[in-house]
């Protein structure tokens, strides 16, 4: 019987985009950051913010859950992002979804939850450098200034007419995370690069 399993790890959304990244990277001399965080896990939590099980759920991943509409928290190698009053997205280190989903589904015990692995279904941007507000602000109608969209901040958004999930990081300089679907991640790059040229 042939072994059916996979051997190879599996190849990114972005992968043949790499090359062009790294050189808008290099010839904008510091004033843009661009690459792909490949393969980071993402699963999806659906839990009652009030229940015990929330406050049992943050403790396992080491973080309170965030309740402030479109707020992020980090701890560690973990992120939680706000999506809804009851919906959380957590962003983890690559390969680690499995262990992101039973910490979170031995947390909440009986509780209801809905964990649901989506780390397949998007992929995630780095947009970083001094001008990268300046690039998302160029397709994107959020109010990007750090006084509006600092550290910490984070919204269910469109960039270039593309749906996303922007995250602003925990450092003014560390740039933005640009979550999006996997099928749409080559137009986005295409749009960037693009675009870039106009603010390098």
């Amino acid at each position: 019987m042939a072994d059916t399993a996979l051997t190879a790890r599996p190849r990114s959304p972005l992968a043949d985009a790499a090359p062009r990244l790294a050189a808008l990277t290099r010839s904008s001399r510091g004033a843009l950051r661009l690459a792909e965080l490949p393969f980071l896990a993402q699963v999806n939590v659906r839990l009652d913010a009030k229940s015990p099980a929330a406050d049992a759920v943050g403790l396992a991943l080491g973080l309170q859950l965030p309740l402030e509409p479109d707020t992020v928290v980090h701890a560690g190698e973990v992120t939680a992002v706000w999506l809804g009053p009851d919906e959380w997205l957590v962003v983890g280190r690559p390969d680690t979804e499995r262990e992101l989903e039973d910490r979170i589904r031995a947390a909440a015990g009986d509780e209801p939850v809905a964990v649901t692995d989506v780390s397949a279904q998007r992929t995630t941007l780095l947009v970083g450098g001094p001008r990268a507000r300046d690039l998302l602000a160029h397709g994107c109608a959020l109010d990007l200034h750090p006084r509006a969209f600092g550290p910490g901040r984070c919204a269910q958004t469109t960039l270039a007419r593309t749906q996303v999930v922007l995250v602003a990081r925990d450092e003014t300089r560390a740039g933005f995370w640009v979550l999006v679907r996997s099928s749409f991640a080559g137009y986005l790059v295409d749009w960037l690069l693009d675009a870039a040229v106009e603010h390098v």
